[in-house]
C-alpha cells in the first residue's frame, strides 16, 4: 500500500549543476576535436571551392562644360539642369534598364566564355583566345553550355550534349524565343576558324584574338543568355557620389572577372558620356534638322528667281534698265528684308504655340534663333522646356515613381504657361512692326508704278531674288553656326580614373568568416549534444548528485573494474580498486562497532535495479574481509536471478533452495572457494515462490547457524525497486549496503530509497557509489573518493598497470569468450 512519504519525489526540485555540466562538457573532448576537425575541413573546402569574388571602380567627375564658341549673336542654348541636377539624373542614368541594354549590346555580355576550372566552371572572359560573332537575326542555343575544343591553331569541334529532341533558342535581333527540333545525344562538328556556322540552333562565325597564345588542345565552354536576365543583373552597378565632392561619383562592380568588370565600367561612362552629349547637342541637331529642310525650299525658289533674271536680261540693255530703278529696287528689298524676318518670327511663335498646345515632348523643338528671335525670356524657356523634356525621358525606364514624373509635368507645365503669355506679347509687338514695314512697302510700290514697264519687271524680279538670295544666307550663317556649337559642345561627364586591373581589388571569399563560423558551428553541435546528454539523462553522475538527494551516509566510491572477471581485489589486492574496497571495510567495522555489535556480523548489499553491480560489491567486500583471515560467507539470496556461481566457476544445482525446502543441511550448500577463509552458498535451482522462502522460519534456522561458522556474513540480495525479498532480508542484517551505479543508477530510486529509511523498511542503511570513473565524462565529485586513489601521491602504493593497447583488449575480449 502506498504511504504519503512515497510522493515526497515531487519535493525534490533539482537545480541546475553548472560544475557538472562544465566537467561533462571538458570530457567530451574528443567529440569537440571530432567536430571542429570535421566543420574546418567543410569550411576549408567551401572556400578552395568559392570562386573568388573581385572589387573594381571607376572614378567619373561632371562638370558642366560651357561652349566656348557660344557668342551673343549664336543663341544655341543648352541646360542639363545643373551639375547638381545632373549628378542625380547621371547616378539614374547608370541604373536605367534602357541604358544598361544599349551597353550589354554593345559588348555582346550576354555570351558567356567559360572554362573548366579545378572544382568548378569558370568566368573565362578575357582569357579565351578567341571571340564569336553572331548573326543576331538568327537563333542561338538558349542556356546550354557548347564546347569548343581546339583540334589545331585552325581547326576546332563544337559539342552539344542533347537530353531532349528540342531545344531552345533565342534571337537577339529582337530577343524573342523559339524551338527547334535536334538528335538525342552529343552533337558533334568540326569547323575551321572563321567559317561560318550555319545550324538551326548556333549560327556564329569564331575568330582568333591577337596574341592569343598557345590554345591548341585547349577546351573551352560558351553559352548564351537572356538578353533581360543579363541586364538584370548589370542594373545592380553600384553608384555613389563623394560626400566632399557633389560632383565625383564613383561607380564600382564586385563579380569574379576582372577583365569583365573593367570593361563594362569603362563601356557604361562611354556610353554615357555619347548620350549625354547627344542630348546636350539635341537643341543645335533640332535647328539643324529645321535649317536644312528650310534650305532645300529656298534653293529651289532662289533657282527659280534666277533663272527669270537671266531671261529678262536677255536682249536688253540691262545697264540702262537698272540705272533708273536701282535706287528704288535698293529700297524696296530693304522692306522685303525686314518683313521676312517679321514674317519668320511670326511664323515660329505660330508654331511654337501650335506645338505647346498639341504636342507633350517638346525635345524635338527648334532653335528660336532659327527665326532670328533674340528675345532671352523665349530663348531660356525653350532651351528649359527641352532639357526637362529630355531628362523626363531618361527616366521613363529607370524611375517607378508617379510623384517624380508628376513633378517635371508641373515644372514643364509651369514653363509652357509662361512661353505661350511671351508669345503673346511678342507676336503683338511684331504684329505692329509689320503693319509698319507693310505701309512702307505700300508707299515704295507706288512710287515704282511710275517707272517705265521694264524697269519695273527687273525690280520685281531682283525684288523675288534678292529676298531668297538674303534668307538663304541668313540660313547658311544659321546652320553654320549650329554645326560649329555642335562641334564645339564637351561633355559634362569625365573619367578621373577609368577601370583598370593594377592587381589586388580581392573582397571574398571570406575565408575567415567561414573559419569562425567552422569554429562555432564545431562547438556548438557537440555543446547540444552533450547538454541534451545533461538534462535528458536522469542518471546519478557524481557524488555530489547523491549528497543533494539523501542524507544516507557514502561509505565508499568503487572505481570502475576493468578486469576480465569480478574477483578484483583478489586478483590485483594492491590496486586502487582493492583500495577502495578496504576503505569500505574500515567504515564497516566502524558501524559495527557503533552499534556494539559483537560476535559474527551480517552485512546486506542491494540496489534499486539489476546491473548495479551488488554481486560485484558483495564479492569483493567479502574478499578483503577473507584476506583479512576473517571467515566470511557470501550468501546468494537473489533466488529469481542468480548469477554467484559463474563468478567461481560452481554449479547452481544446489543451494540455499535445498536447504529452506529441506533437501540439503547447511554443510551440504557450502561451497569453498579457493580464496582462503572465503566460502559460498549459491541460491539453488529458481523457486516458484521465492519470496515465502525467504519469510520461512529455514530462514531464521539458516542465519542463526552461519552466525555459529562464520565472522562476516555478506547477503546479497535482489534489488529492493524490483522485489520485497530484500526488505525481508533487512531484520537479518547489521548494515545495509546501497549500491548506487554511475550512469545508470536513476535519481528518483534515491527518492524511493530515502521513503523506505523513514518508514524503518531499511536499517541501518548506507551507500556505496560503485563503477565510479574519474575521468570528467561521468562527474568527479571527491576525485577518486573513499580509498580510490590520491593521483600522483599513490605512485608506490598501487600496482595499477599502463593503460590497456588496442590489442591487449581485443585480447581480453577473446579470453571472455
Amino acid at each position: 500500500m502506498l504511504d504519503i512519504k512515497d510522493f515526497a519525489i515531487f519535493e525534490n526540485q533539482v537545480s541546475f549543476d553548472f560544475k557538472g555540466f562544465l566537467i561533462k562538457i571538458a570530457s567530451y573532448w574528443k567529440w569537440f576535436l571530432l567536430s571542429l576537425l570535421i566543420t574546418y575541413t567543410i569550411a576549408y573546402q567551401v572556400n578552395i571551392r568559392k570562386e573568388k569574388v573581385y572589387s573594381m571602380e571607376t572614378l567619373i567627375s561632371v562638370k558642366e562644360e560651357s561652349n566656348p564658341l557660344f557668342t551673343s549673336s549664336t543663341n544655341l542654348v543648352f541646360n542639363w539642369g545643373g551639375t547638381s541636377d545632373q549628378v542625380q539624373t547621371i547616378s539614374t542614368t547608370l541604373q536605367s534598364r534602357s541604358h544598361n541594354e544599349l551597353v550589354v549590346d554593345k559588348l555582346q555580355y550576354y555570351i558567356d566564355y567559360l572554362s573548366q576550372g579545378e572544382y568548378n566552371i569558370v568566368d573565362a572572359y578575357g582569357a579565351v583566345p578567341f571571340y564569336v560573332n553572331i548573326d543576331k537575326t538568327k537563333g542561338q542555343i538558349a542556356g546550354t553550355l557548347v564546347k569548343i575544343k581546339f583540334l589545331s591553331e585552325t581547326d576546332y569541334q563544337i559539342e552539344i550534349p542533347f537530353a531532349t529532341n528540342s531545344v531552345s533558342v533565342i534571337t537577339y535581333a529582337d530577343n524573342t524565343y523559339g524551338s527547334t527540333a535536334v538528335a538525342v545525344g552529343d552533337f558533334v562538328k568540326k569547323y575551321k576558324v572563321g567559317e561560318q556556322v550555319a545550324l538551326p540552333f548556333l549560327n556564329l562565325k569564331l575568330q582568333i584574338k591577337d596574341n592569343p597564345g598557345i590554345y591548341k588542345g585547349n577546351e573551352y565552354l560558351i553559352r548564351f543568355n537572356d538578353f533581360n536576365g543579363t541586364v538584370s543583373r548589370y542594373k545592380g552597378i553600384n553608384v555613389r557620389s563623394d560626400d566632399k565632392g557633389g560632383s565625383i561619383i564613383t561607380l564600382g562592380m564586385q563579380g569574379e572577372n576582372k577583365a569583365r568588370m573593367v570593361e563594362y565600367l569603362n563601356a557604361t561612362v562611354a556610353m554615357l558620356i555619347k548620350r549625354q552629349l547627344d542630348a546636350k547637342n539635341q537643341f543645335a541637331t533640332n535647328t539643324i534638322a529645321f535649317i536644312d529642310s528650310t534650305l532645300v525650299a529656298m534653293e529651289s525658289q532662289l533657282k527659280e528667281t534666277g533663272d527669270q533674271l537671266k531671261t529678262f536680261r536677255q536682249g536688253k540693255n540691262i545697264y540702262d534698265i537698272e540705272e533708273g530703278g536701282g535706287k528704288f529696287s535698293d529700297k524696296i528689298s530693304g522692306f522685303d528684308v525686314a518683313k521676312d524676318e517679321l514674317t519668320r518670327k511670326l511664323a515660329y511663335y505660330n508654331s511654337l504655340k501650335a506645338y505647346l498646345k498639341n504636342s507633350t515632348d517638346y525635345s524635338r523643338l527648334p532653335a528660336p534663333s532659327v527665326a532670328g528671335i533674340d528675345d532671352p525670356n523665349i530663348v531660356v524657356n525653350v532651351s528649359k522646356l527641352i532639357s526637362l523634356s529630355t531628362q523626363r525621358s531618361e527616366m521613363a525606364y529607370a524611375v517607378k515613381s508617379d510623384k517624380i514624373f508628376k513633378d517635371f509635368d508641373n515644372q514643364m507645365e509651369a514653363i509652357k504657361n509662361v512661353l505661350l503669355q511671351n508669345i503673346i506679347s511678342a507676336k503683338s509687338s511684331l504684329q505692329f512692326d509689320l503693319g509698319m514695314i507693310n505701309s512702307k512697302i505700300n508707299q515704295a510700290e507706288n512710287t515704282i508704278k511710275a517707272l517705265p514697264d521694264d524697269q519695273q519687271e527687273l525690280i520685281k524680279i531682283k525684288r523675288k531674288y534678292d529676298l531668297s538670295d538674303n534668307i538663304y544666307s541668313t540660313f547658311l550663317q544659321k546652320r553654320s553656326e549650329a554645326d560649329i556649337v555642335k562641334a564645339a559642345n564637351l561633355s559634362d561627364i569625365h573619367f578621373i580614373d577609368p577601370a583598370k586591373d593594377v592587381g589586388g581589388g580581392l573582397i571574398g571569399p571570406k575565408t575567415s568568416v567561414n573559419y569562425i563560423m567552422a569554429l562555432f558551428l564545431g562547438i556548438l553541435f557537440p555543446l547540444l549534444f552533450v547538454f541534451a546528454i545533461f538534462f535528458i539523462n536522469n542518471s546519478i553522475q557524481n557524488t555530489e548528485d547523491i549528497s543533494k538527494l539523501t542524507k544516507i551516509p557514502l561509505i565508499g566510491v568503487v572505481g570502475l573494474n576493468k578486469e576480465i572477471t569480478d574477483l578484483a581485489v583478489y586478483d590485483r589486492p594492491k590496486s586502487a580498486l582493492s583500495e577502495s574496497f578496504r576503505a569500505i571495510r574500515s567504515s564497516l567495522q566502524f558501524l559495527y562497532k557503533k552499534q556494539n555489535v559483537d560476535g559474527a556480523k551480517t552485512l546486506m548489499i542491494t540496489s534499486s535495479v539489476s546491473g548495479e553491480g551488488k554481486t560485484f560489491c558483495s564479492i569483493n567486500i567479502a574478499t578483503v574481509f577473507a584476506l583479512s583471515e576473517k571467515r566470511t560467507v557470501i550468501v546468494g539470496l537473489d533466488l529469481r536471478k542468480p548469477k554467484l556461481f559463474d563468478e567461481f566457476n560452481l554449479s547452481n544445482d544446489v543451494g540455499i533452495v535445498n536447504y529452506l525446502i529441506h533437501q540439503k543441511t547447511v554443510d551440504e550448500i557450502i561451497n569453498h572457494t579457493h580464496i582462503p577463509y572465503l566460502d559460498v552458498i549459491l541460491s539453488g535451482p529458481i523457486p516458484p515462490n521465492p519470496s515465502e522462502l525467504i519469510m520461512s522460519d529455514g530462514m531464521v534456522a539458516l542465519i542463526e547457524e552461519l552466525k555459529t561458522k562464520y565472522d562476516y556474513i555478506i547477503l546479497d540480495t535482489p534489488p529492493v525497486g524490483l522485489v520485497s525479498d530484500a526488505l525481508e532480508l533487512a531484520q537479518y542484517s547489521d548494515v545495509t549496503l546501497y549500491i548506487v551505479r554511475q550512469n545508470f543508477s536513476k535519481k528518483e530510486m534515491i527518492t524511493l530509497l530515502n521513503n523506505r529509511i523513514k518508514r524503518g523498511e531499511l536499517n541501518n542503511a548506507s551507500i556505496v557509489f560503485n563503477g565510479f570513473e574519474h575521468k570528467a565524462k561521468y562527474g568527479s565529485g571527491y576525485g577518486y573518493g573513499y580509498g580510490y586513489g590520491y593521483g600522483a601521491y599513490a605512485n608506490g602504493y598501487h600496482d595499477d598497470e599502463q593503460p590497456k593497447t588496442i590489442i591487449d583488449k581485443v585480447k581480453d575480449k577473446f579470453r571472455k569468450k
